[in-house]
């Protein structure tokens, strides 16, 4: 069974991975676990309470297929948690790697961006990191996926859904079925 585990921390944007793990977990019967520094408790922005299946510390590369990193303030902040080893330990793994809004952050300084293409929310927001891919940078309102790494910026968890699940080999008709339905809205807007 595919494994995916989403990193969520106080104060994480509720939005961004919604549907993600849950067309993951309803639609392709994928195991959606949750993760969070030392495996507390986390309230999301829009005050959704979350219990983790573990502690970020817990993670073992080897039993899991995807890693989410969901973004949120902590990301800007000086104190915000040191994942980089572990993304080192996925991308090096050939596994998936994704960072949507400010968690892009964090996979900016592990040094996943300094080669291949990706985004954020804005040019500006991947520099403080002192990543070194700005050439890379695409400056665009949907997820970018590089191999196995997926970026995007917080406006687009539904371009960003599709890039993880075409890193796990699950793009086709009933997914691009699945995004048309749920971007109708969009046509109208």
């Amino acid at each position: 069974m595919t494994t995916m585990v989403t990193i969520l921390t106080e104060g994480y944007a509720d939005w961004e991975t919604a549907m993600l793990n849950a067309a993951a977990r309803s639609f392709y019967g994928i195991e959606t676990l949750f993760a969070t520094p030392g495996g507390r408790q986390v309230t999301s922005s829009g005050g959704l309470k979350v219990t983790p299946d573990l502690a970020v510390e817990d993670i073992d590369v080897s039993q899991i297929d995807a890693l989410v990193v969901n973004g949120g303030s902590v990301w800007s902040q000086d104190d915000a948690p040191d994942i980089a080893k572990l993304l080192v330990e996925m991308r090096d793994a050939g596994k998936t790697v994704a960072g949507i809004c400010d968690a892009t952050l964090a996979l900016a300084k592990a040094g996943l961006l300094d080669e291949i293409e990706h985004t954020s929310n804005s040019t500006n927001n991947l520099p403080p990191t002192g990543y070194k891919g700005g050439a890379h940078y695409q400056d665009q309102p949907s997820a970018v996926v590089a191999g196995k790494i997926v970026t995007a910026p917080g406006t687009a968890p539904l371009s960003f859904m599709s890039g993880v699940m075409q890193t796990l080999g699950l793009r086709g008709g009933n997914l691009d079925y699945y995004l048309g339905m749920h971007a109708a809205e969009h046509k109208s807007l």
